[in-house]
């Protein structure tokens, strides 16, 4: 059933404590996934992404093979990637690794591109971090070509040429829905124009509404480019629990402690509880409370960008698997339900 807005799920296979607080094992992180994915497809969300990462804290570098497997198990939701890093990767395999997961789910993938905000998959893959815009450049334009499914003709620097050469398998539409994930840079956004693809908007900071540039820019670049209006969705953090207090409370010692993990690496401050609160105030980029409280969000983002999809990433480092049920189940029984009808 078409919705005025689609609903979907995030996660990146964040390593999560288990009942005795201690770290899973990534093999039991991953099972955990595909359960969170069928809880989802059985309360009737729309899309279930999953990121590519090749570090310790995500358990997931295989997107395509979980998706796979999740697949087996559900009968409607969509599946896709969150992102899938294509600057590293070959976008001939990318096509055939997403095409089959199109086969084996009856026509429900999708695929959603992008550079990814973490490097490791550079150097394990032999791919030169100075060549980080032409990678994704030249990369993405092969892949364009690939989604026609007819013969490919291409060369460039990146990859070996190819000569009137054709890519199996294909899909049974004879497209593979593909989407752009941005971050928020002006040149990111006309890119995904200029290819006719969705945008997928990552807010993982500041007002959501403050991105209302990018989209305009985005809908003025499709037109200049002789494409047609595509949808605009947005990826964001968030949990959902009984109460605003109980959902803030769960969620700050593990989003914290993943903020300054990361932050480590990249030379961030330390987050502090006032700025998580504002994060997760009205204007900020977390979609963190009650079903009410993240419903209320949801509909005035969409409403202020004109969204057809927002996707919730409910992953948040180590907060446990079990917790994030209840969050899905709030998210899937409640807020969906709410925000489909406001918006309707």
């Amino acid at each position: 059933m078409a919705h005025a807005i689609e609903l979907g799920l995030d996660t990146f296979g964040d390593v999560t404590y288990g009942p005795d607080g201690k770290l899973l094992p990534h093999h039991q992180v991953v099972r955990n996934v595909v359960e969170e994915a069928v809880l989802a497809d059985e309360l009737g969300l729309d899309f279930i992404g999953i990121g590519e990462h090749h570090r310790e804290d995500f358990a997931v570098s295989a997107p395509d093979v979980v998706l796979a497997a999740i697949a087996a198990r559900t009968s409607r939701i969509r599946l896709g990637s969150a992102v899938t890093v294509l600057s590293s990767d070959d976008p001939v395999r990318v096509f055939q690794r997403f095409a089959t997961l199109d086969a084996v789910s009856n026509g429900r993938a999708e695929v959603i591109l992008g550079r990814g905000s973490f490097t490791e998959s550079f150097p394990l893959f032999g791919f030169d971090l100075g060549r980080y815009e032409e990678l994704f450049e030249e990369k993405l334009n092969l892949f364009t070509e690939l989604r026609k499914e007819e013969p490919v003709s291409w060369s460039g620097s990146t990859r070996p040429p190819l000569q009137g050469q054709r890519v199996y398998p294909p899909t049974a539409s004879g497209s593979l829905p593909t989407w752009i994930a941005v971050g928020g840079t002006p040149q990111s956004v006309v890119r995904a124009a200029h290819y006719g693809l969705p945008l997928m908007l990552a807010i993982i900071g500041g007002a959501p509404l403050n991105f209302a540039p990018f989209v305009e820019l985005y809908h003025r670049a499709l037109e200049q480019f002789g494409q047609p209006q595509l949808p605009v969705g947005v990826h964001s953090p968030g949990y959902v629990a009984a109460t605003d207090e109980q959902a803030r409370e769960e969620m700050w010692p593990h989003y914290v402690a993943m903020q300054e993990r990361i932050g480590r690496e990249r030379g961030w401050s330390r987050m502090s509880r006032e700025q998580f609160e504002a994060e997760a105030g009205p204007d900020g980029a977390l979609f963190v409370g009650s079903p009410e409280t993240v419903a209320a969000k949801i509909v005035a983002v969409a409403r202020g960008l004109g969204l057809s999809r927002f996707d919730l990433k409910y992953s948040l480092g180590t907060l446990p698997h079990e917790q994030l049920m209840t969050s899905i189940g709030l998210y899937g029984r409640e807020v969906a339900p709410a925000v489909r009808e406001q918006l309707a």
